[in-house]
Parts: structure tokens; sequence; C-alpha cells
């Protein structure tokens, strides 16, 4: 497999600069100068802010999970790209974090989609710019796998709603409810399996 030119990602930031970024969005003491559209956003970023502190308090890594990315023995660079109104990233990232966080050989950076077009293009979903999306390389640059934007589980979901003609809004209703029945379980068990299939 050939090197990942890895100046493609123009900038990428620490999950907790992500985080730090994410509440001065939402610390906006005044909405009257705000357009109807940056309102909306704001309302979303603040939904998700809620459910992402939410899981990142409440996930807990099974025990089998800890033993697999225990027995990492390389380094990797774990690669999301994200933005702080997607919903699907609020339920997910924190989960991936964790993940990253249980091996001291995994490297975790943050790139914002609206400032890393190019890469964006690499890892489209069906010809959409869907997010959140994993992209995990070796030591060498190498792509080991990506996932992502949705768990399979409820990508199927989305995708039945969708060919039903169910209304957008309530297809996002559906979707959240089956985040939050899920606990991050799902995402949790695809990444991990994706971990030990790459050795």
């Amino acid at each position: 497999m050939p090197k990942f030119n890895l100046s493609v990602i123009k900038s990428f930031i620490t999950y907790d600069e992500y985080k730090e970024q994410f509440r001065k969005q939402i610390s906006v003491d005044d909405v009257t100068s705000l357009s109807e559209t940056d309102k909306e956003y704001l309302e979303y970023r603040k939904l998700n802010f809620q459910r992402s502190s939410r899981i990142e308090k409440t996930f807990n890594p099974s025990g089998e999970t800890k033993k697999v990315f225990s027995s990492v023995l390389d380094d990797q660079s774990w690669f999301v790209i994200t933005e702080s109104w997607c919903g699907d990233s609020a339920q997910s990232l924190p989960v991936i974090a964790s993940l990253a966080g249980l091996s001291d050989k995994i490297k975790f950076n943050i790139v914002l989609r609206d400032l890393n077009q190019e890469f964006m293009d690499l890892y489209l979903t069906n010809g959409t710019k869907s997010i959140p999306k994993l992209i995990v390389f070796d030591k060498d640059g190498r792509e080991l796998f990506n996932w992502g934007p949705r768990p399979e589980k409820i990508q199927r979901l989305f995708n039945s709603l969708k060919e039903q003609g169910i209304d957008k809004t309530d297809i996002i209703v559906k979707i959240h409810l089956l985040y939050a029945k899920d606990r991050g379980k799902e995402v949790e068990k695809e990444i991990t399996n994706l971990i030990q299939k790459a050795g």
C-alpha cells in the first residue's frame, strides 16, 4: 500500500483544542446580530455539546476492547474529519476519542472539514462529504483503515427511513434515539474490529 501524502491535510488540532473551540462557539451572549442560519447552527452546536458531554461522562469501553487496544504495538495516527455542528459527530467523536486514549501508540487529531476540502474529497460517502470520518495511518503514513460516518446499524436505519420518504426532521429524531439507546457500543465494536484486522 502506497504512503499517503499527509500534506493534503492543511491543518489539524488536538481533541482538547477542538473542545475548547466548541465551548467558545456556543458561548454567544448576544444572538441579535446573528443571521437566521447562524442562529440555527448555534442551536445545533449547543445540542451537540450537551450530547458530547454526556457521552464523555458515560461511555466506558469494555474489558475486551481495552485488551485489544493494549496490544497495539506500532505507532498510529488517527485523523477524524468533523465539524461541531454535525449531530452524528456529537454522538461518535467522544467514543472515538476514548478509544484512541486506550493506547499511548495512538496520536489523535481532529481535522475540520470546512478547512480541509481536499482531504475530505478523498473520503466521500456515496459522493457526499458526510462526517465524522475516521482515517487511520501507520507510522509510515500508510492507511490502515477508515470508518464513518455512522455505525452500520444506524446507517441501515437511516437508509431505510430515507427510502420510505420519511421527513428529514423525523429521521434525525429516530437516528438520535437509536444513538442514545446504543450508548456508543456499535462505534466501539466496529472500530475495535478494524483495529484487530489491521493487526
